[in-house]
């Protein structure tokens, strides 16, 4: 007998123990690992959404941070856990990046069950307020007129490494990297003229811009950013298409019962509407979003695929993770 044909003679008898397994759950706290360190959107989106989790589950939803090796850590820890649905990750847009960063202890797509996405937010497009472009036609020109790598970028890794890389791909002109551990490290070299641009967070840079510091050449969203209502999207600007955001994901490890799969679902997107965590992000330049799980996988192996293209043009090899 075949597999295939033992796995279907099988599951009629699994399904009473899959319905009582979803009953009975949860049994315990559900936990939710973050792993990056406090204070980052994913960070303020997991502990946002605990509160009415754990009401709507009838469980203590704790946050755990597991930082390290841009997230890797974390997320191996939620991928080799129990898949009864009582430890979930909540992830940004590393997840999908990593992989074209790193060799990875887990499989990006197969070790996961995707649940919703949660937050968007834009990147924005800076340079120093003295800087010769103030629109991203004028930076492509700039760029043009000047020796391949004279304009140079800021990247802190991930999304914000690898969006101006994508940029300069598709305007067909050459920047060159200069990396820096955090945003917090490069907007003094920023300001100051030593870095020509950075595609950073709308609100890592936007008191920088407030207080004329920076100057914002465009946002990378599909729709303009509501904190820079009068600064356009690269995709309006320059180059149709373009969209760069860093974002947020729950998801847990694979083997999740559908059952369990979808009271997880649930609980979550209703923590995303309460007012208190709409209007919390909304300060934070971050836009509350949902989707089905099948939506996200969809959407992450589609960044898997964005990025991992960028990353090989650029000639970037996977390596340890850091």
């Amino acid at each position: 007998m075949t597999i295939a044909r033992r796995a279907l003679l099988a599951a009629p008898a699994l399904l009473p123990a899959l319905a009582a397994r979803a009953q009975d759950f949860p049994s315990r706290p559900v936990r939710i690992v973050v792993p990056y360190t406090p204070g980052g959107v994913s960070d303020i989106t997991a502990r946002l959404i605990a509160e009415p989790m754990a009401a709507a589950l009838g469980h203590p939803v704790p946050v755990e941070n597991r930082a390290g090796a841009d997230g890797v850590i974390g997320t191996e820890v939620v991928a080799k856990s129990a898949p009864d649905g009582h430890t979930l990750a909540l992830v940004s847009v590393g997840h999908p990046v990593n992989a074209a960063f790193y060799r990875l202890p887990f499989d990006t797509l197969r070790d996961f069950t995707f649940l919703t996405l949660t937050t968007r937010t834009p990147l924005v497009l800076v340079a120093a307020r003295g800087f010769a472009a103030s629109s991203p036609r004028d930076l492509v020109e700039h760029a043009r007129r000047h020796p391949a790598g004279h304009v140079t970028f800021a990247g802190t890794g991930g999304v914000v490494r690898l969006a101006p890389v994508l940029f300069a791909q598709q305007a067909g002109v050459q920047f060159q990297y200069v990396p820096y551990r955090g945003s917090t490290q490069a907007h003094p070299d920023l300001m100051a003229g030593r870095v020509d641009i950075m595609f950073d967070t709308v609100p890592a840079a936007l008191p920088h811009i407030q207080s004329g510091a920076l100057k914002a050449l465009a946002t990378t969203g599909a729709t303009r950013a509501p904190q820079l209502p009068e600064v356009p999207t690269v995709a309006e600007a320059l180059l149709p298409g373009f969209e760069s955001s860093t974002w947020g994901m729950v998801m847990g490890p694979a083997g999740l019962p559908a059952p369990v799969a979808a009271r997880l679902h649930g609980a979550i997107l209703a923590a995303l509407r309460t007012p208190s965590v709409l209007e919390r992000h909304r300060s934070l330049g971050a836009e509350v979003v949902s989707s089905t799980p099948e939506e996200t996988r969809a959407f992450v192996q589609a960044e898997m695929e964005k990025w991992g293209a960028a990353a090989r043009a650029a000639g970037i090899q996977p390596g340890q993770p850091g």
